[in-house]
């Protein structure tokens, strides 16, 4: 008799996960040997050559077919997602590092899922000040999962690093960030900046200076009102600088920092990622924050966000 191939299930994103693949970055929700039990979407391996003879037809690296949505990664695995997100199935490819197709999984494949399931990915960092959470976008290297660790060293909660899972409104109004998982990546110098130790977090895959930082203690674990985004831009000069949006440019921060965007279109989701980015945009402040592109301001953006927030809430 074969024994059944034994399933974790973890839960990040609001979703339970429950996987053949080990993802020990996320919390464990329980575990079992029949994996339909308390999932929401069921995460197995797959013969690589089956999927690939299918994206070989297709002529494409991503193609929606039959159903699913199958993308390749060059030396690493395909991946393909059923339509109603319920499976997602991991192909390695043959010499792949595990560790790189677990990043492309949290990562590319889950904002696909996150799509599919009608949940709009960002890109960006999000913390908890004064019990709503707000949103700090850029591009990378703006210094987003930077600025969040300041918070978090100031007390306050992270709720999401790299990819901000946001759904429709609440009772409140405001749209909804739900969790993702407790982890931040930070570089080595902004570890240091904020009087920490490197040498007690692994590396991220194939980075050097660049590392996994658990934050636990310090996570929110349940969904929290969005209410406000702050989009990170580098200037020259030592000025801090925050300026409110009007709507059009607001608009234009969720089309632009939605994570892996060039995927909508392959989706065939432009529609809803256009109304539900529009909705977001007018529900919620919108700020550019102007950083100086030299020095360490973690600090500096962390006070100012904070008054910004204070003078908000005043004017109310």
């Amino acid at each position: 008799m074969i024994s059944a191939v034994r399933h974790t299930v973890y839960k990040a994103f609001g979703i339970r996960l429950s996987s053949s693949i080990p993802l020990p970055e996320l919390p464990v929700f329980s575990d079992i040997s029949d994996e339909n039990e308390n999932a929401d979407v069921v995460i197995e391996t797959a013969d690589p050559n089956r999927l690939w003879d299918e994206l070989q037809k297709c002529g494409s690296n991503f193609v929606r077919k039959d159903n699913r949505f199958l993308f390749l990664i060059p030396e690493t695995a395909i991946f393909s997602i059923d339509d109603d997100g319920s499976k997602i199935a991991v192909a390695p490819l043959p010499n792949a590092d595990m560790e790189k197709v677990r990043v492309y999984l949290l990562g590319t494949c889950t904002g696909a899922l996150l799509m599919i399931r009608k949940v709009l990915p960002l890109h960006g960092s999000a913390v908890v000040i004064g019990g709503n959470a707000y949103a700090f976008l850029g591009d990378s290297g703006a210094g987003k999962s930077t600025l969040a660790a300041a918070f978090v060293n100031m007390g306050h909660q992270l709720v999401s690093d790299d990819v901000i899972a946001v759904t429709d409104a609440d009772r409140s109004g405001f749209p909804v960030i739900v969790p993702s998982y407790p982890q931040q990546k930070l570089w080595q110098e902004s570890i240091h900046r904020l009087g920490m130790e490197s040498g007690n977090y692994r590396t991220i895959y194939r980075e050097t200076t660049k590392f996994a930082v658990p934050v636990s203690s310090r996570f929110c674990y349940e969904p929290v009102p969005l209410a406000g985004v702050f989009e990170l831009v580098k200037s020259e000069g030592n000025t801090v600088r925050v300026s409110s949006l009007p709507n059009l440019d607001r608009l234009r921060i969720m089309l632009l920092h939605t994570y892996r965007n060039m995927l909508i279109r392959r989706l065939g989701l432009e529609q809803w990622h256009f109304n539900l980015s529009t909705e977001i945009a007018n529900r919620i402040p919108v700020y550019q924050l102007q950083r100086p592109a030299e020095g360490f301001t973690a600090q500096r953006l962390a006070s100012e966000i904070i008054r910004t927030i204070e003078e908000g809430v005043t004017a109310r």
